[in-house]
């Protein structure tokens, strides 16, 4: 027996490949974010779409065929140099890795530039302020070569613990999904995830000897995140920024400045 459910149509399903290989066109419409800090909106963009396209694509056609004065940042198209960081339906995505048939064409699919940061025009915002943050974090500091011919020894499970942060491409949407800066607007006194992780990175590094905690304290404002684990979720390189990088850099912030059994120790070295 033949059940009608099993061979219903997806309704986010693209046109596939015509005999020639072409693919055939479908309409959908994007609407758009446009305008500046000072005053703006959406505008709706209907355009064609193709089995493949991700979002990227549908709005280097709409700039090309409709709207030539649209400001979008983006460059490697692969999802490596973090830049064309946007939210789309309203959750914050990479549109180079945003693909149409994951998303729901039946209604206009919304294109918006990142909350956290100040709005330059359209989908660009200005993250000049992610810059000046991590000029101030001391840079790595390595503790003197212990082996005969000038290197260093370490174990492997050291190096593997650090290596996952450096799969970070810097898009930033950990930043723009983390309420102490999206909402509460604390960029004087909150690092971010991002350079929580930078911070991370450094300090869990098997060869740093610099000293970090109280910079972790006081100028990143480690104490701000309550571990929501947004950042976490929204990392496009899947790093585990919550749980390996955060949570151990407040356990030692902890043990450094609050335990009292640390501290009384501490008097007596």
């Amino acid at each position: 027996m033949t059940h009608p459910e099993l061979h219903a149509p997806n309704p986010n399903a693209l046109p596939t490949p015509n005999s020639q290989g072409r693919g055939e066109l479908a309409k959908a419409t994007f609407r758009i974010w446009r305008g500046n800090a000072e005053q703006g909106g959406f505008k709706d963009y209907p355009t064609e779409v193709s089995e493949g396209m991700v979002v990227l694509d549908a709005v280097h056609s709409i700039q090309a065929d409709q709207a030539s004065d649209l400001a979008v940042r983006w460059n490697c198209k692969a999802g490596k140099c973090g830049s064309c960081s946007a939210e789309i339906d309203g959750k914050p995505r990479l549109m180079c890795m945003t693909r149409l048939d994951t998303l729901d064409l039946s209604k206009p699919i919304t294109v918006e530039p990142i909350k956290a940061f100040p709005l330059i025009k359209d989908l660009v915002t200005d993250v000049s302020w992610n810059y000046r943050v991590k000029q101030r974090i001391k840079p790595f500091k390595p503790r003197t070569p212990d082996a005969p011919d000038g290197t260093w020894r370490m174990q492997q499970r050291e190096v593997d613990r650090v290596q996952e942060f450096r799969k970070c491409i810097e898009c930033y949407l950990c930043q723009d999904v983390c309420h102490i800066l999206r909402d509460h607007d604390l960029h004087d006194g909150f690092a971010g995830p991002r350079f929580l992780l930078y911070n991370a990175a450094l300090e869990m590094h098997p060869l740093d000897t610099e000293d970090r905690l109280a910079d972790l304290k006081d100028a990143d404002g480690i104490g701000y995140c309550n571990i929501t684990r947004c950042c976490t979720r929204v990392c496009p390189e899947h790093i585990t920024i919550t749980e390996n990088a955060i949570i151990p850099l407040k356990e030692r912030v902890v043990d450094r400045f609050y335990d009292p059994l640390t501290r009384f120790l501490r008097v007596f070295k």
